[in-house]
């Protein structure tokens, strides 16, 4: 089974060594390098491949927003997981809104980050609370409207425990599916809703009492 190659970045040595020794605990997963500094990371991407990129871009002199960019320029095929004490909104926005795929703060714990990495690295959205919170406070207008959902009670269910914050495979293990059956409830789920993303769908159901 092939193992996800796993790349840290973040400009404190023990912050590193917190990361190294958490993602031990995945049999899975191959740390493949580490990174102090932006130059530092856009060397070793090109000289090794990564599935996951853990980055904190708050980090001035080291890295930055623009470093999500440069990771996608220099590495498209990885997948971006930040773990940042950021806590001002308009960066957190600007950087979810470049499209990364998961985003914890630096208070999550060990748990909260395994299920992180094993949802980034299958492609999957992952918020922790903090995150979902300052997102849902942004504004995302909505005219009244007392319609039917067009959803139905399975996808609602799947609904209630995307926004819940499981991933696919948590979903398929406690609805007794497949998950590749979850994956094409959501995919369906996404398509009804007009949504494009993860958080949009949370807010849908925040918004609806789902959840």
């Amino acid at each position: 089974m092939k193992k996800t190659a796993v790349i840290i970045a973040d400009a404190h040595y023990l912050t590193r060594v917190g990361m190294r020794q958490i993602l031990g605990e995945m049999p899975n997963c191959e740390l493949v390098g580490e990174a102090a500094s932006e130059p530092q990371l856009l060397v070793k991407l090109k000289s090794v491949h990564a599935d996951v990129v853990v980055l904190d871009y708050n980090q001035p002199g080291h890295f930055s927003t623009e470093t999500v960019e440069k990771i996608r320029q220099s590495s498209p095929q990885a997948k971006l997981l930040i773990i940042s004490g950021d806590q001002d909104k308009k960066t957190i926005y600007q950087v979810l809104e470049s499209g990364v795929n998961s985003f914890l703060s630096k208070h999550c714990g060990e748990k909260e980050i395994l299920d992180a990495v094993e949802a980034t690295a299958n492609n999957e959205k992952f918020y922790c609370t903090n995150v979902l919170n300052h997102l849902l406070e942004k504004s995302f207008p909505r005219e009244a409207d007392c319609s039917p959902t067009p959803l139905s009670a399975r996808e609602i269910e799947i609904v209630r425990l995307v926004a819940s914050g499981l991933i696919a495979k948590e979903i398929a293990g406690k609805l007794h599916l497949s998950t590749h059956t979850v994956y094409t409830h959501r995919k369906n789920i996404m398509k009804k809703l007009k949504l494009g993303t993860t958080s949009e769908l949370v807010l849908f159901a925040v918004n609806e009492g789902l959840v």
